[in-house]
């Protein structure tokens, strides 16, 4: 690749929102995070499909998630910071290639084994594509135009966040869980040509030394040997390939921590981690996001295989979630900016828990109405109270001139913290050892929803001890080229800040 490829274009010579050239920018920007966004939201409803067809058990349903999400997770800040040293369309395109040949081979995978291989090829085609789309809305378009254009990003995202379940639950019932993946291969071949064709090459001109690629083999191996610790250890019977995997897992973490302190470019910029309110807010973000991660999982699984429910009805039960988050966090946002977000950060999570209490009472004979929408409504309500002030705290725990790496550490901290849930709560509460859809299934999936709503509370209690101030999120920077969504159900993330930035 060149060492030297286009800056960001001049103030002057930037695209015009409203021009041809310009929709064209945003059309490719909003495809690119919608081919990753839709096929996170339609995986989990096809879970149940995919372990009858392959023969999977829990482990094998865990990876299919896990997978995407290690990859995602740990390569996401590596496949910002090459897209603003050697192109960003030329990283995005390279991203969908990834990814579209990816999702390829997860239609075509004859086991549970290829099927992950394949899910981890597409988090890191995913890790590539999904920070640039923002990244070129950033650098091609004019400023006074970048309110509008993130504005119509996010909301777009959302629609995507809600068609995913919906879509994915009727081609997995009438026809195959296959054609999920199949979705997204002409969507990526249009926006593969419309981005060579129409958006013009964009780079950081200050961007120097080489990417922190050792510590994202480093990141990638210590993640994936505890993970696989973690889902294996329930059911493996190499008890000591499974130690082997935890203790390189773990020592491969302590030395990417030690290569992160000592690189001049590190890709995790722990100096970041000094300001106590950083701390905090990470911490939180790991806890909430974990809980919520691991509960969604669980719930979309318990609804097919506990209470028999449709893949269709299955997935169109998230629609609240979704909706009340999309016309909520901006509120939200704006209660933050007036009073701090010490308070929402504080009340949101323990609103979110007790969303969790409630779905975790679904049983073999749930009832939409009594057993599943309250707790939707209740953690619609908590998610949309967090989001915004979540943000808003990340940002006014560090200067201006690096609210953008702060942004992507902190989505970087959230999808760890999904991948590490989605391991750890089904060994805690038993899961990963009782038969999917059995009477002592659902007993553990209680137990482990109530693990995720104490986790959910914890990450309130810590907002409570850590958050002193907030950003003005309406006025902060352009999002960070590593900005990637980070809800777990579609990508709702950056409609927070960027919803309030159109809005004023």
């Amino acid at each position: 690749m060149s060492a030297a490829p286009p800056s960001a274009a001049p103030a002057d010579a930037r695209i015009a929102y409203d021009s041809p050239r310009g929709r064209w920018v945003l059309a490719v920007a909003i495809l690119a995070s919608s081919v990753a966004s839709l096929d996170a939201t339609v995986v989990n409803v096809a879970l149940p499909a995919i372990g009858r067809d392959l023969h999977a058990g829990f482990s094998g349903l865990q990876w299919t998630v896990n997978g995407y999400t290690l990859a995602l997770g740990a390569l996401l800040l590596l496949g910002g910071s090459l897209g603003d040293r050697y192109g960003r369309r030329r990283m995005l395109v390279t991203g969908l290639v990834v990814f579209t040949a990816a999702s390829l081979l997860c239609a075509l995978a004859p086991s549970t084994g290829l099927l992950v291989t394949a899910r981890v090829l597409q988090g890191a085609g995913g890790a590539l594509l999904t920070p640039e789309s923002l990244a070129i809305i950033t650098a091609s378009l004019r400023s006074e135009d970048r309110g509008r254009a993130i504005g119509a990003w996010s909301g777009t995202q959302g629609l995507a966040a809600a068609a995913g379940p919906l879509a994915g639950g009727w081609l997995v019932a009438a026809v195959s869980w296959r054609l999920i993946f199949l979705l997204n291969v002409p969507v990526a071949a249009f926006t593969a040509w419309a981005a060579l064709r129409h958006v013009p090459e964009t780079a950081d001109a200050e961007a120097w030394g080489r990417p922190d690629v050792a510590g994202a083999v480093l990141a990638v191996a210590g993640l994936g040997g505890v993970v696989y610790a973690l889902i294996e250890a329930p059911a493996s019977g190499d008890r000591a390939g499974v130690i082997v995997a935890g203790v390189v897992g773990v020592l491969a973490l302590a030395g990417f921590l030690a290569t992160e302190l000592r690189a001049r470019q590190p890709m995790l910029p722990l100096s970041l981690f000094r300001d106590p309110q950083f701390t905090g807010a990470n911490l939180a973000t790991f806890a909430i996001y974990g809980g919520l991660g691991a509960a969604i999982f669980l719930v979309v699984l318990q609804l097919q295989e506990a209470a028999r429910w449709s893949p269709v009805t299955a997935g169109a039960s998230l629609l609240p979630l979704t909706v009340l988050t999309l016309l909520l966090s901006a509120r939200a946002g704006a209660l933050a900016q007036r009073i701090g977000p010490r308070l929402p950060m504080t009340v949101g999570p323990l609103v979110t828990a007790l969303g969790l209490v409630l779905l975790g009472g679904i049983g073999a004979h749930a009832d939409y109405l009594r057993d599943v929408l309250p707790g939707m409504v209740v953690l619609g309500l908590g998610l949309s109270l967090t989001v915004a002030p979540l943000t808003a705290a990340v940002l006014g725990a560090v200067e201006e001139r690096h609210a953008g790496v702060a942004s992507a550490v902190n989505n970087a901290v959230a999808r760890v913290a999904g991948l590490l849930a989605v391991a750890v709560l089904p060994l805690l509460s038993g899961l990963a050892t009782t038969r999917l859809g059995s009477p002592e299934y659902t007993a553990a999936y209680r137990r482990a929803m109530l693990m995720a709503a104490l986790v959910c509370a914890a990450g309130g209690v810590v907002a409570l001890l850590t958050v002193r101030r907030g950003a003005d999120v309406s006025a902060a920077p352009p999002p960070s080229p590593q900005h990637a969504c980070q809800h777990p159900v579609g990508c709702l993330r950056p409609a927070t800040a960027s919803a309030e930035a159109s809005s004023r």
